[in-house]
């Protein structure tokens, strides 16, 4: 049962009872089903963020966190973040015997999105399914009662067992997890969690956490200190800006690099595309397989060869090598761009970076399926949306004007007094005569 002492620990005599599980099961599920009440089975903390996850409309069985972060926006936020220099003491006081230990370590920043996610690989594997994943938000708010979002929510150390996790999905799995706070300003910089199996619930896992955490923060203090006697700035040295391509709705490629923008011709741009989305995957190519992805039908791979020897004359050796070939640094695309922002799940912004196909006018088999990605990425997420201002701007882009799908969901989803509603029955009236005619 609960503890009365200390209604922060789960498991107070650190082991599960089965006619507790049993007991904590029926409260959730009256909670979710909206027929009754959590009882005295569920500690006031879980009770409070049960009722917290109702509210903010968390689906007890939904999907998995969005991901707020990916690939270089993680690594840069990651870096210049507070928690950064004292990653160190984490790791030696908690990661370095987690794999023994069964556990998984996260720390997350102040919004409860992962940062670090480290220690035993199995069941980072395993966590992976649920997103428990860097980059990942997992406030309260977002994916309801766990333990690094309930601390940050109630600014406090706090275990979740089992079944008090407000999402189904999440109910496997135990965590313990604290807040760490700016020991100088008094900032909440983010959390440190635990997470694993029941044993994570058991009071001496967060005194361990706790303790993990009064050491970060007296290592935080200390750097400061030293800071401050050396007169030096926390601040990273300010980064040279990536090289940028932009491919979306032009029919030609506009590469921006530090000494200006470059306007590529389109095998130029269809190559350097190619190149973008082999490095988004951590590859190169070869010569004969651009060839194969750039020209339809037969090609010959010495002119792939010689136009990629122009193209690295104009944009410089140091972004594209060879042997293979590949980005030698990074290069932000705005295909990339949106992407990002489809991940995060925001998709209006998403829609407003979008002006159009990638490169409409190409016939390369390559940037054709680049083209078909992108596009299907954003076509299913603004239908997944069911927002009818986004529905309608979708469907003023080329792509989309004479998709029946999206016509019929925006009249399904305008209200009846829209004066747009006329307008898009009709519309989608004459692409069903157009269908029926063929």
């Amino acid at each position: 049962m609960p503890s009365a002492v200390n209604p922060w620990l789960a498991l107070p005599a650190g082991r599960p009872d089965p006619d507790h599980d049993r007991l904590l099961r029926a409260a959730h599920e009256r909670v979710v089903s909206g027929t009754g009440l959590a009882d005295d089975a569920v500690r006031s903390v879980v009770r409070d963020s049960w009722r917290r996850s109702l509210r903010s409309g968390v689906d007890p069985d939904g999907g998995e966190p969005p991901l707020d972060l990916l690939d270089d926006d993680l690594v840069a936020y990651r870096d210049g973040h507070p928690l950064a220099p004292v990653m160190p003491v984490i790791r030696r006081l908690l990661v370095e015997d987690a794999e023994d230990d069964r556990m998984i370590v996260a720390v997350t920043d102040a919004g409860g999105r992962m940062l670090w996610v480290e220690g035993d690989s199995a069941l980072r594997s395993r966590a992976a399914g649920m997103h428990f994943v860097e980059g990942a938000r997992w406030a309260e708010e977002v994916v309801g009662t766990n333990a690094p979002g309930t601390a940050l929510a109630v600014d406090h150390a706090v275990q979740i067992y089992g079944g008090e996790h407000f999402r189904r999905p999440v109910q496997p799995w135990s965590c313990s997890a604290a807040p760490v706070h700016d020991p100088v300003t008094g900032v909440l910089l983010g959390a440190i969690d635990v997470t694993g199996g029941d044993h994570v619930a058991s009071p001496h896992v967060l005194t361990l956490v706790r303790a993990t955490v009064a050491a970060v923060e007296s290592e935080l203090r200390w750097q400061h200190r030293e800071q401050l006697q050396r007169g030096m700035s926390r601040r990273p040295p300010p980064q040279r800006p990536a090289p940028r391509l932009q491919v979306l709705g032009r029919d030609r490629g506009r590469l921006t690099l530090p000494a200006g923008p470059v306007e590529l011709s389109l095998r130029h741009s269809e190559l350097l595309l190619l190149l973008a989305e082999a490095a988004a995957a951590g590859e190169g190519r070869t010569a004969v397989r651009l060839a194969a992805e750039c020209h339809p039908g037969e090609a010959a791979e010495v002119t792939v060869r010689a136009e990629l020897s122009r193209l690295r004359r104009l944009v410089g050796a140091d972004l594209v090598g060879s042997r293979p070939y590949r980005l030698m640094g990074r290069l932000d695309t705005d295909v990339d761009q949106v992407r990002r922002l489809l991940a995060r799940g925001a998709v209006g912004e998403a829609l407003g970076r979008y002006p159009g196909a990638v490169l409409p006018g190409s016939r390369a088999p390559g940037v054709a399926a680049a083209r078909g990605r992108v596009a299907a990425l954003l076509r299913q997420a603004v239908l997944r949306s069911r927002r009818p201002e986004l529905l309608l701007r979708y469907a003023e882009l080329p792509e989309a004007r004479d998709d029946i799908a999206v016509w019929q969901t925006c009249l399904e989803w305008l209200p009846p007094s829209s004066p747009r509603r006329a307008t898009a029955a009709a519309h989608l009236l004459r692409l069903r005569r157009v269908r029926r005619s063929r």
